[in-house]
């Protein structure tokens, strides 16, 4: 497989943790994270959820609630369940406010409800964590947080220091 078919694959890796720097800037978006539904106790050191669902716990299973912050486990074969239960999270009034990471991926299905929203194509390319607290160097792909909420102004403010914003007008 070369570097262009890489775009549509998955590496089947899921633990990759965003860097402090995007969480910060989310954290004062948002002021705190109510939830991380797609954590660990080693992400939740740098997220500092007040409350998480692991692996173990199945965050699509559960209901969200507050202000969320995801990094859910890149899939081909889940990417849409865990992006629509964010957006009818919200729709529903259960999800006030949500920042999600995802790889930049215009032109999958599972992308098109992010879309709607207002987004900050990340610059340049992010390099995440991994569970041992090295950086995972050579992604192939770029990164793009979406904010699902009120506070437009706030996020194109905070995030125009770490890329390119994008509001649906």
């Amino acid at each position: 497989m070369n570097n262009a078919q890489h775009i549509n694959q998955d590496s089947g890796d899921t633990e990759y943790y965003t860097p402090p720097a995007i969480i910060e800037a989310a954290r004062e978006v948002m002021g705190w994270f109510d939830l991380d539904p797609a954590s660990s106790e080693a992400a939740n050191r740098v997220v500092k959820a007040r409350s998480i669902f692991t692996a173990v716990d199945d965050g699509l299973k559960q209901r969200w609630h507050g202000k969320v912050w995801m990094n859910h486990p890149f899939s081909r074969r889940y990417n849409a369940a865990w992006i629509r239960k964010l957006i009818d999270s919200h729709l529903c009034g259960q999800v006030k406010e949500a920042c999600c990471i995802t790889y930049a991926a215009t032109s999958e299905r599972w992308f098109e409800p992010l879309l709607l929203h207002p987004q900050c194509f990340l610059l340049p390319r992010t390099n995440y964590l991994l569970p041992d607290g090295s950086i995972k160097r050579g992604v192939t792909k770029g990164s793009v947080v979406t904010y699902v909420g009120r506070d437009v102004q706030k996020f194109t403010e905070v995030f125009s220091r770490l890329g390119v914003v994008k509001v649906v007008v």
